[in-house]
């Protein structure tokens, strides 16, 4: 005779996961991907398989009639409907150490040298800001070496300037001699939303091997997903604040801040949001102050942010 504890029974259903951790690719619709047969949670990472058994890395980011919306990390090239859909429970996050500084990464901060980190620590790309009770106040200079800003433009060590201008006038020649000359101990530069021939000739030009030492460059290029080209902006900000975190004097510079919004009025449109102003979706009214916001003096170091803003027309 079989003696059963229902105690016990009891105990290891409760601890049982019935969530399925696996589904289908349902229907493919431009930019987005609706997946079927798995739970998730807005922001969680899915790997979908193509008949070659190579994985495409996506991100929850809506649902509709009981099914995942996902977009990709990456080319929707080989998915078809009925592909495996295999559910990670993460989020996205990167790896920040001090060995970041002089190299450049991909949009989700991949080292483009392809060369290992030894030595890091995972941050979250979608922070809380600092407690607004305890970002110190604004009270240093922060010089950056350009004599005109210093000279008519003061810059406060912790302040967000926005740099407003038309293409081709001049914005990252400007961000190039801030990078190189300012007292600071570390730059974090993303470039998002740039033409491919672009990043080298800033890197190279602009920047130069000075400005490249002690800076660490974010790059998400034109042709890359939506997705991408949104997170390259979380991925600069969230290196930023770890070495704010370390006590050390960051500038954080952006170009540009109007392709951050660009790309999140695609992923809105693409999941059904409607255009409001000349547009913009919603969301993208409610994404700004979450990127901006994180900038700033905390109680431990600061990251002065120069954001470069495309003005009408361009």
């Amino acid at each position: 005779m079989i003696n059963l504890n229902i105690g016990d029974i009891e105990k290891n259903i409760s601890k049982t996961n019935f969530n399925h951790m696996e589904g289908v690719v349902k229907n493919i619709i431009g930019l987005t991907i609706e997946v079927k047969g798995v739970k998730g949670f807005v922001g969680e990472i899915f790997n979908i398989y193509n008949e070659e058994n190579k994985s495409i890395v996506c991100e929850v980011v809506g649902f509709k009639d009981g099914n995942l919306i996902l977009m990709p990390l990456g080319n929707l090239i080989g998915i078809s409907p009925g592909c495996r859909v295999e559910r990670t429970g993460k989020q996205l996050s990167i790896k920040c150490s001090d060995e970041l500084l002089g190299r450049v990464l991909d949009g989700i901060g991949n080292p483009l040298d392809e060369k290992e980190l030894t030595l890091y620590k995972n941050y979250p790309l979608e922070a809380m800001p600092p407690d607004p009770l305890k970002r110190r106040r604004i009270k240093e200079i922060l010089p950056t070496g350009v004599r005109a800003i210093d000279g008519f433009l003061t810059c406060g060590e912790g302040q967000r300037i926005g740099i407003f201008a038309g293409s081709g006038v001049g914005k990252s020649t400007t961000l190039g001699m801030i990078a190189r000359e300012a007292k600071a101990d570390v730059n974090v530069i993303s470039l998002i939303g740039e033409r491919g021939r672009e990043v080298l000739d800033f890197i190279e030009k602009d920047l130069g091997p000075e400005g490249l030492k002690k800076s660490v460059v974010v790059c998400a290029t034109s042709d890359q997903p939506a997705l991408v080209r949104l997170k390259g902006a979380f991925t600069a900000t969230a290196i930023a604040e770890y070495f704010r975190d370390k006590g050390l004097k960051v500038i954080l510079m952006m170009d540009s801040v109007t392709r951050f919004a660009m790309a999140q009025r695609e992923i809105g449109l693409a999941i059904g949001e409607p255009p409001a102003t000349k547009g913009y979706t919603p969301s993208v009214f409610a994404m700004l102050p979450k990127l901006l916001e994180r900038s700033g003096m905390s109680d431990k170091g600061s990251i002065t942010a120069f954001y470069t803003v495309l003005v009408d027309g361009d």
